[in-house]
């Protein structure tokens, strides 16, 4: 099958979804798949993109399409992100555009409908209610302006989780909803780093336990209250330290100074993001990963904290009740004083941490790898198939399922591609 995905860019700094869609074609790449994505050009990052991509596995069988980096007059029009879509598409069984508010996204899905290209739409947490809420009036424009219609035009949304999938049936923006969570790559993570390598790369922390924050620094992440559960529990458990690692979304500043209202500015430590290795060693010395999220569709850091063995304590609004299922953590109200009793109770209790720890690998494992997800996503694009060439000849669409499509076009001649260099 040959599959499209179109974002903006893969740059990691731009959060989850780079990250999600990097990792979720390599998968499908490593399954057999001919996987191609469409980004924006950005020269300062290029290489490291292209690292990154050769480090994930089935990373080095993909092709990239970079379209010229944009000016202001292509961040509102997209015309080089079409005719370069227009070269693209033609050749695809299957188009998955990711996010809502890009305006090369919705080229991409209106040269998918003009082509009678399927199309997957995967909003990545931004039709949730919360997300909506969020300069609401600009969004409005938005969705009046032409990207309701791309939402209701597409074939399937791809939901992430259970919840936002009942949250984007209830907003009324397309009943075609399927979901294909994120996943983990074992690859990435085993086998893990020895416990007691973060803190040798750390000695400030002077081998103290540590509650680990690990996400963009930005107000939705709760940062705020994990910073006074954080202060309520220091009483009873002086020599706790929290780990903040992340890049900054606008929250640092606000952080900095409440920590040093609190009176626990030496116990708190801000040590910028965190990947590859380092990360996953971060994780690893963890005694506890907490995120008092206002919200997530799938949260990517609360899989990787379990596959490294660390017990997690997460607000509802993470919309992980996997957690709460299998014992792997605490699933609280988002609240101080709910987040300090989960926390308090996990580093009281070193038998309880070796526990949930266990627990969660073993659910990431059975549930959450891409391998896993890779194979799911594909059924689904074989299901959307089907159903598109089923109303195209007029007939029932129930029970079809495509086992491979086997006349597969290639791209258009002269179109520039590049795979990132081995």
């Amino acid at each position: 099958m040959r599959i499209l995905h179109v974002i903006s860019s893969l740059d990691p700094v731009a959060g989850g979804p780079p990250m999600v869609v990097s990792r979720l074609a390599a998968a499908q790449a490593a399954t057999g798949q001919d996987v191609h994505l469409v980004i924006y050009d950005t020269p300062p990052v290029n290489d490291q993109i292209d690292a990154d991509l050769r480090k994930i596995p089935g990373g080095s069988r993909l092709t990239l399409h970079r379209v010229p980096e944009p000016s202001r007059v292509e961040w509102i029009f997209s015309t080089n992100a079409r005719r370069v879509i227009e070269q693209v598409a033609p050749g695809m069984d299957v188009v998955e555009v990711h996010g809502i508010w890009d305006p090369i996204l919705r080229a991409a899905a209106r040269v998918a409908h003009r082509l009678g290209k399927p199309c997957v739409l995967a909003p990545h947490g931004m039709l949730d209610p919360w997300a909506l809420s969020e300069k609401s009036l600009k969004k409005r424009i938005a969705l009046a302006m032409g990207y309701r219609s791309m939402i209701t035009h597409a074939d399937l949304l791809h939901a992430h989780s259970a919840y936002e999938a009942d949250s984007l049936r209830e907003g009324g923006f397309n009943p075609n909803v399927e979901v294909v969570p994120n996943g983990i790559f074992l690859d990435e993570f085993m086998p893990l780093p020895e416990k007691g390598e973060y803190y040798k790369r750390h000695p400030e922390l002077q081998g103290q336990p540590y509650v680990l924050f690990l996400a963009r620094l930005h107000e939705v992440k709760g940062l705020d209250i994990l910073a006074d559960a954080f202060a309520s529990i220091l009483p009873d458990l002086p020599t706790t330290r929290l780990v903040v690692a992340g890049p900054d979304f606008g929250a640092r500043a606000g952080l900095v100074e409440q920590v040093r209202r609190l009176g626990i500015a030496d116990r708190v430590h801000l040590v910028g993001p965190q990947y590859g290795r380092e990360k996953v060693m971060a994780y690893r010395d963890a005694a506890v990963f907490c995120l008092a999220s206002k919200h997530e569709s799938f949260g990517m850091s609360v899989a990787e904290a379990m596959i490294c063995g660390t017990p997690v304590v997460i607000s509802e609004n993470c919309h992980f009740p996997d957690v709460g299922e299998v014992g792997s953590g605490r699933v609280v109200k988002r609240d101080a004083a709910s987040i300090a009793t989960g926390l308090r109770e996990v580093l009281s209790s070193p038998a309880l941490r070796e526990r949930m720890g266990a627990a969660g690998q073993t659910l990431i494992q059975e549930r959450y790898t891409w391998e896993r997800v890779a194979r799911r996503s594909v059924e689904v694009y074989e299901q959307v198939i089907a159903a598109r060439a089923a109303r195209k000849g007029g007939g029932s669409v129930r029970g079809i399922v495509s086992s491979r499509c086997g006349s597969l076009r290639r791209p258009a001649r002269g179109m520039q591609r590049r795979r990132p260099t081995v």
